[in-house]
């Protein structure tokens, strides 16, 4: 483990010092990170599987879930569900997304036919939400028009805090070594956890937003102390609902909404009560809390593309079967574009933004981090290794389609005058 995380520091450092150059030759951190893991996993092949299968490795997985889930929370505009484009949202949440599921599922029995519907219904939770650490500049490219920006944005922030509940119900149904296995006690398990997490969620994220809004007003934070805090909100909220048997990934997605809230209106009070508040405003020091925790979020994202990259070496050293390939390419292709083709029918949307929305779907961390975890808590078997198959390979495949791709896509899905009337802008 230490050799492992010796090398990974290493990468990251390279990709850091070459950030610049590697972003103009469109080689983002993911594209960069899984080569270092491949390359690494292939010289060190025999421990890859110690490192992957630890204890070590799910508790970090686990807190990696739990910031990532309280910064999509945080950085979604405001912590509103509609975004600027009003009801577009909950159609491909609360429409798309459920078809998306089951249509994951119904494709992973007919591949996968010894798969039980709970193995199912993980692997569904693993390829369904996007994210878009593979292919950032998509939802800044302003070749996209800004009501399909919005869409994806908002959704990304949303989707996997949604979906986290179901798959951790479905991971205890699959056999977790460390719960319950029938669907009544795993339904006695998960809703009094998801109550719980609800409860503190609320709690933590409004009582710190308070207390770092106070602090600041009172100039007893100091720029590095104002950006610990935040980075530790996320933490905190894990911790302490996990020590009280909650769901620690329900509770921080619910205190990033809630904190990000409640931040934002107190920071617009005291724009308009007091001088001390505006000058707070003018400085950028509510905002600069953040900082840290961005940092932070993006050393982990980064690590666990390497990660990725390593457990590459470990999945593909038996092929890579037929059906793997094609449930990984469906999902992140018609599985997608065509529940949200149709959830967004008859909106203001055209077609073309439609199909922007549905095709420019990336499958990032989340997957990542969701794979990981069935890949640690279920038994060793060939039920985990394929979880950690299709989880590589759907990821890998979403660097492609959607990292070194997203530009050619973005240029053929928008308009010759848009993209001409952007590119020409200062």
């Amino acid at each position: 483990m230490n050799s492992l995380l010796l090398m990974i520091a290493v990468a990251i450092a390279i990709r850091s010092f070459a950030a610049a150059r590697l972003d103009r030759w469109n080689l983002g951190a993911p594209v960069v990170m899984v080569a270092a893991g491949v390359v690494i996993g292939l010289v060190n092949e025999s421990s890859i599987a110690i490192a992957l299968n630890t204890e070590a490795m799910l508790y970090v997985a686990e807190i990696v879930l739990a910031v990532l889930l309280f910064v999509d929370a945080t950085e979604v505009r405001g912590g509103r569900l509609w975004g600027s484009s009003p009801g577009l949202v909950a159609r491909v949440l609360l429409i798309a997304m459920p078809i998306s599921l089951v249509a994951a599922m119904l494709l992973g029995w007919l591949l996968f036919p010894g798969l039980p519907w709970p193995v199912l219904l993980l692997l569904a939770g693993v390829v369904v939400p996007i994210d878009f650490a593979p292919a950032e500049r998509v939802v800044r490219d302003r070749g996209l028009p800004s009501r399909v920006r919005s869409v994806l944005n908002v959704e990304s922030g949303y989707n996997d805090g949604i979906i986290s509940p179901l798959f951790l119900f479905a991971l205890i149904l699959a056999g977790d070594r460390t719960q319950q296995r029938t669907p009544l006690d795993a339904l006695g398990t998960v809703l009094p956890f998801a109550l719980k997490a609800l409860v503190v969620g609320v709690l933590f994220g409004a009582g710190l937003a308070l207390l770092l809004t106070a602090a600041h007003r009172a100039r007893w934070l100091t720029e590095q102390s104002g950006r610990v805090a935040v980075l530790l909100v996320p933490l905190l909220t894990y911790t302490a609902t996990v020590a009280i048997d909650g769901n620690g990934f329900v509770a921080s997605f619910v205190c990033g909404v809630t904190f990000r809230y409640v931040h934002r209106l107190a920071k617009a009070r005291q724009i308009h009560r007091s001088p001390a508040g505006r000058d707070l405003v003018r400085a950028g020091a509510l905002d600069e809390d953040f900082r840290l925790l961005e940092d932070f979020t993006s050393l982990l994202t980064m690590t666990l593309w390497f990660v990725v990259g390593v457990s590459a070496v470990l999945a593909f050293s038996a092929g890579l079967p037929w059906q793997v390939a094609l449930f990984c390419f469906a999902a992140i292709t018609v599985v997608r574009i065509i529940p949200v083709h149709l959830s967004l029918a008859g909106s203001a949307l055209t077609h073309r933004e439609r199909l922007q929305v549905g095709i420019l779907g990336p499958r990032g961390t989340t997957s990542v981090v969701f794979g990981l975890l069935a890949f640690n808590r279920l038994p060793e078997g060939p039920v985990a290794d394929t979880i950690l198959l299709i989880t590589v390979t759907l990821v890998l495949g979403s660097v492609v389609l959607h990292g070194i791709g997203a530009g050619p896509t973005v240029k053929w899905l928008t308009p010759r005058a848009r993209v001409t009337t952007t590119s020409s802008s200062p």
